[in-house]
């Protein structure tokens, strides 16, 4: 068997996924990126409740200085994995590989499906309360196994880990900061709508993310304070 120091990239890789890929988190991983894509893309999507953290923040950048969200999107996604990356380590960064990937896949099938709740466009506070749910333990299952589905969730499980306070607050505090800017171009109402949802989303994270699994090894150490 060749030495550590001479094993190639390659070798080192597969014996690194040999290490710290586990059954239950694989597929925590997976459950939770499909219920938060079919919330984002069957709920939100369609109730024009938005969004705080990097995807309002995508929107604000759009409006006010014409940024596309594909570009504004990739740049503050990337900086918040990598800040993840460096606060939270490797296996953060493989979870958060499996459920922002599934996440892509299973929300362009929900996509080819008619709307699953038409009527919810004129029930925005019954949108918010139900999308909420979906986000919540979506994002939440993801979180739990210390991955992130996206750049708000890496945000806040760095945040969480350097501060030590607890993710919720990490949630609201990114969340109100974008929300507050958000005011300057979306109307009051909606943003009441909004806020109920990031409120009660990040409070179902923090909730889902205190439930016993089998998580075990370095993808345990790499969760956020609670």
């Amino acid at each position: 068997m060749l030495s550590p120091r001479i094993q190639s990239p390659i070798c080192r890789f597969s014996a690194f996924l040999k290490r710290e890929l586990k059954l239950w988190p694989v597929l925590l991983s997976l459950l939770g990126s499909a219920i938060l894509a079919f919330g984002l893309c069957h709920i939100h999507s369609h109730s024009d409740v938005t969004e705080g953290g990097v995807l309002g923040l995508t929107l604000l950048l759009d409006y006010h200085f014409h940024i596309s969200p594909a570009i504004s999107g990739f740049i503050l996604n990337l900086l918040c994995y990598v800040l993840g990356w460096k606060y939270l380590g490797k296996p953060f960064l493989l979870y958060s590989f499996i459920s922002s990937v599934n996440f892509s896949v299973t929300y362009g099938i929900f996509e080819q499906m008619d709307p699953v709740f038409p009527n919810l466009v004129q029930n925005p506070l019954l949108a918010a309360l139900i999308g909420a749910v979906f986000v919540g333990v979506g994002a939440g299952l993801c979180v739990l196994v210390g991955g992130a589905p996206g750049g708000d969730d890496a945000f806040a499980m760095a945040m969480a880990k350097i501060t030590g306070k607890n993710i919720q607050s990490m949630y609201l505090l990114s969340d109100l900061v974008v929300l507050a800017l958000a005011l300057t171009y979306i109307p009051v109402q909606q943003i009441l709508y909004s806020l109920l949802t990031v409120i009660l989303s990040g409070q179902i994270i923090g909730w889902v993310q205190k439930i016993p699994v089998p998580v075990t090894g370095s993808t345990a150490e790499a969760q956020p304070a609670q």
